[in-house]
């Protein structure tokens, strides 16, 4: 009886301490989120929560709207977001594992339609809070408990306690479809930009560049589009010809469009090594892009 009385208790607190009204994000204005960093098998695993990488779309929940990772904003169903907290929320627009290009598609239309029925905003933060994530993630529950909004969810997060565990995790995560692990680091607290404490562990790397060519193909690709030419983030240009299909060839990425590749590490020289097409990042808002 007691339990139940001190949790109801330190749910009303947790609501009350972290749902503080905070401005809407101004349209346009890209949310300051928190990044990861490649896994290093030298940290102290034991300051980590561990959770599936979600393969979806990042959203931020600004206490009003969602805001793509681009500052704009979801053209959401009001039933979707009915209930949902007052207070910020991080977190992905998720329909399922290896189904990204099936929740862009609903997510990023400019009308509220009644695909968004498939969507789960499965949130891994309360940005707002100045707690730690230890304390954050506890908060969150409470938080998302009272909402009672079958969209909403928290991310499952749990402790692992070696190295050769947490490849077993990725492995089990992986054969069932999924892209990795995150972990977060209990004793951190939210801020914007990339750092050890929020780290991403998969099976491959994958890295982002904007389609700045086509070149043409040769062989059995002639008249079509051979391979593409992106820059990164750091300014370095690859050219990518694998990974695609005959559509894809025939209708390629458009230029300034960004796309997502994996490869195998880097070159002495900096380039990511044996680069494969994965997919374009088609995952603003219509509109808004």
């Amino acid at each position: 009886m007691m339990t139940r009385v001190w949790y109801r208790a330190f749910t009303c607190f947790a609501v009350f301490f972290v749902t503080v009204l905070i401005p809407p994000a101004v349209e346009g204005e890209s949310p300051d989120l928190l990044l990861a960093e490649k896994y290093r098998q030298d940290i102290d695993l034991s300051a980590y929560w561990v959770s599936e990488k979600l393969d979806g779309v990042r959203a931020f929940w600004d206490g009003e709207r969602l805001i793509s990772r681009g500052g704009n904003a979801f053209s959401t169903p009001s039933w979707f977001t009915a209930g949902f907290p007052r207070v910020a929320l991080d977190g992905e627009l998720w329909t399922g594992r290896g189904r990204f290009e099936k929740t862009t598609s609903i997510v990023a239309r400019s009308i509220p339609h009644d695909g968004w029925r498939q969507v789960r905003y499965m949130v891994f933060d309360l940005p707002a809070d100045p707690d730690v994530f230890d304390v954050r993630l506890q908060n969150l529950r409470a938080v998302v408990a009272t909402s009672q909004n079958e969209f909403l969810a928290v991310v499952v997060q749990e402790k692992i306690a070696d190295h050769k565990s947490l490849l077993n995790k990725l492995d089990e995560v992986t054969l069932a479809g999924g892209e990795g692990l995150m972990l977060h680091r209990g004793d951190s607290r939210y801020h914007g930009g990339r750092g050890m404490d929020l780290l991403k562990l998969k099976r491959f790397d994958d890295a982002e560049g904007i389609v700045i060519a086509h070149n043409p193909g040769k062989g059995k690709f002639t008249g079509m589009m051979g391979s593409v030419t992106v820059r990164t983030a750091d300014g370095i240009t690859v050219k990518i010809g694998s990974g695609f299909s005959d559509d894809e060839r025939k209708t390629p990425p458009p230029i300034g469009a960004t796309i997502t590749f994996k490869h195998q590490g880097f070159t002495g020289t900096g380039k990511p090594r044996f680069p494969v097409f994965w997919r374009i990042r088609d995952d603003e808002p219509e509109g808004g892009k």
